[in-house]
């Protein structure tokens, strides 16, 4: 554990691409800001941001998400001027990240957070490149979901020979240090998988570790659209060539 020698990260950056979650602006903050009070306690690291992507909400996250930057030096605020979908908002977020660790999640709060501390450990001990969470049980988002998502990490892998239980969900840790080789230019929701193959191609290491899911609760989820998984597919197909040719950077 560490102690007196100090945290084993600096800066954590955490930031929530948000599309009208006026319902878990505040939450989501607030159990960010516990978990990441409780990380500089146990030494895990040494300061933290809350970032939310506003990405172009036509509720009232806008205005709460301004409230919250106002009143806490922890919280700051990005807003698109035009919605550009979950890709753009992560682009928008890694960009806007200055800690030496990010994490992408959602404002739904899909897993406990305390499990960012587990993260953490297991970056630091198994000198991991990115963690990426996996869900231990699916059945809360219904049965059409789960299989979706089977057939979709089954094509990533036939695809893109790259193999993980759960490439797109929200919970990736990574070392901002990764993307001085990786740019990501998916728009849509492909970008999850898009920024897992560019790592392990490029022969960072990814470590996953599952966790306890917990479905939303308010709103409505339009992951699982027809448009959604339609623009999935086209992004997909058309960086298949690009994501296949790259080469390893990293030597291990």
């Amino acid at each position: 554990m560490p102690t007196s020698t100090g945290p084993s990260f600096g800066t954590l950056s955490i930031f929530f691409p948000m599309w009208n979650e006026e319902a878990y602006v505040h939450r989501a903050i607030n159990a960010a800001t516990t978990a990441c009070v409780e990380l500089m306690a146990a030494g895990e690291i040494d300061n933290y941001e809350l970032i939310i992507v506003d990405d172009a909400s036509t509720d009232a996250t806008p205005r709460l998400a301004d409230e919250l930057a106002a009143s806490d030096r922890h919280v700051k605020v990005v807003h698109h001027p035009v919605n550009r979908k979950l890709g753009g908002a992560m682009k928008t977020g890694f960009a806007a990240a200055t800690g030496d660790l990010v994490l992408y999640t959602d404002a739904d709060l899909p897993f406990d957070m305390a499990e960012i501390g587990k993260a953490c450990r297991i970056m630091r001990l198994y000198e991991s490149d990115i963690v990426s969470a996996y869900r231990h049980d699916r059945t809360g988002e219904g049965a059409a979901r789960e299989i979706y998502t089977f057939f979709y990490n089954l094509l990533i892998r036939r695809l893109f020979g790259v193999r993980m239980r759960d490439i797109n969900f929200a919970f990736k840790l990574c070392r901002r240090s990764i993307f001085e080789h990786i740019s990501l230019v998916s728009e849509g929701s492909f970008i999850d998988a898009e920024l897992i193959i560019r790592a392990k191609k490029l022969g960072y290491e990814v470590t996953q570790f599952g966790v306890d899911y917990f479905p939303r609760t308010r709103g409505v989820s339009t992951l699982s659209s027809p448009k959604v998984i339609l623009k999935i597919v086209r992004e997909m197909f058309a960086l298949r060539k690009k994501l296949r040719n790259i080469q390893p950077v990293v030597k291990r």
